[in-house]
């Protein structure tokens, strides 16, 4: 179940130890949870199987699973994603990780494979990819799961998808939900991420450049606030009235994808669902126009229609493939689709996923002590860890914060004039 690179290659493995050792320098609240974990071990015996994007901030959380007596496995949640020395670092380290750095489709599935081979009783997944395996194709491990956790926007929709068509054997807890997760992950993480996977992959200057976003949840917001400030001019495209409305309030452009198609240099799509930009949008795209996607998945862009459509491509850059289309205009494919804040850079920054794996550990750790009183279902993260995890941020940055009095509290409790 290990990667199928040499794992006894000594200096890739101790170039990963080196960049996951760098990566804990900015997680200091993954690492306060590892000292406890190592003295208590709550997870002490139990089988998980992680579907994660294998990378520096991953490998901090799987040493503190580990650190905690779990026995665990992981593999790669994108095939692009993942970082071949930290992979290298995980096997030595003891944890079996099946994951190479641009494995096509059928190795991916196949690493889901061993991953599910471990018969586990918790999953950590990121896109659900893992879930829907298992209660697809492996049904036959189902009664022996207590319960899991779920990283993304993408994955909890699914999920929820399933619960509400009575198909969810086991809780799971939307750690994607919890506040100290998308308010900073999805808005500071994504926001700065993607711009740093564009930039690597294209040399761009973003000063002067159309942006155009679709999608404007917390991921969209982050993009929109970071482009601005590079100087870009941002268009939003959406379906919600409400997040429109915000976006123009925020100062943007607002429009439907057919009016911002011939508009826009730069395309970023984040909302987690297919062909936002299809085979109806394509032709109208202007010459030299990028395409990128950071909405977990790569079928945001239609990249079947773009194949159809066009009559010629070429590799012109690493991560950018250039598309010919049928009237002569060229469309350029970043990152094949896929994550490009992953497939291009190294992800979020480690200080923001200190708090997103913060909540997974903390939530497996609820899940190993609860499970047996949960229902099947899609939880939201309990509140309590919320804000432990965003106390211990602030402490970590070296910052407190005021208290009620009880004479506030009794006001606030109140209702009558007065009290």
């Amino acid at each position: 179940m290990n990667v199928k690179h040499d794992i006894k290659d000594a200096s890739l493995s101790s170039e990963g130890k080196l960049r996951i050792e760098w990566a804990a320098r900015e997680m200091p609240v993954l690492s306060q949870i590892k000292s406890r974990f190592v003295k208590e071990h709550p997870l002490k015996g139990v089988r998980i199987s992680a579907c994660l994007h294998v990378t520096t901030e991953t490998a901090n959380l799987a040493l503190t699973l580990k650190a905690g007596g779990a026995d665990l496995v992981v593999c790669a949640s994108n095939p692009l994603s993942t970082q071949d020395d930290v992979a290298a670092a995980l096997v030595e380290a003891g944890i079996p990780t099946s994951a190479i750095k641009g494995e096509d489709e059928t190795t991916y599935y196949e690493h889901i494979t061993n991953a599910l081979d471990h018969k586990p009783q918790m999953t950590v997944d990121d896109g659900a990819d893992l879930v829907t395996t298992l209660h697809t194709k492996r049904t036959e491990l189902l009664k022996g799961i207590i319960g899991g956790t779920e990283e993304t926007t993408t994955g909890v929709i699914r999920l929820r998808s399933m619960e509400k068509a009575g198909k969810l054997t086991y809780p799971i807890i939307a750690v994607n939900d919890a506040q100290t997760k998308y308010l900073f992950d999805n808005r500071y993480g994504t926001g700065q991420s993607t711009l740093d996977g564009v930039t690597r992959a294209t040399n761009v200057l973003w000063a002067g450049k159309k942006l155009v976003i679709s999608g404007y949840g917390w991921c969209g917001k982050g993009l929109a606030l970071r482009a601005k400030g590079m100087g870009a001019q941002v268009i939003v495209t959406e379906v919600e009235p409400i997040k429109a409305l915000e976006a123009a309030m925020d100062g943007c452009q607002v429009m439907p994808m057919q009016q911002a198609a011939p508009l826009g240099d730069i395309f970023i799509t984040v909302t987690g669902d297919k062909h936002v930009i299809g085979k109806d949008v394509i032709p109208l795209l202007k010459d030299g126009a990028m395409l990128a996607n950071s909405g977990h998945f790569n079928v945001e862009i239609d990249i079947p229609a773009l194949e159809s459509l066009s009559k010629a491509k070429r590799r012109v850059r690493q991560f950018v493939d250039e598309y010919t289309l049928g009237n002569g205009s060229h469309v350029y494919l970043l990152g094949e689709g896929r994550l490009i804040n992953l497939a291009a850079a190294e992800g979020h920054p480690a200080s923001v996923m200190d708090m997103s794996f913060a909540n997974q550990a903390l939530c497996l750790e609820y899940m190993a002590k609860n499970a047996t009183r949960l229902e099947k279902r899609v939880y939201a993260v309990p509140q309590e860890i919320d804000k432990n995890v965003a106390r211990l941020k602030l402490a970590a940055m070296g910052m407190d914060i005021d208290v009620l009095t009880p004479e506030q509290v009794k006001y606030l409790a109140g209702w009558e004039e007065g009290t």
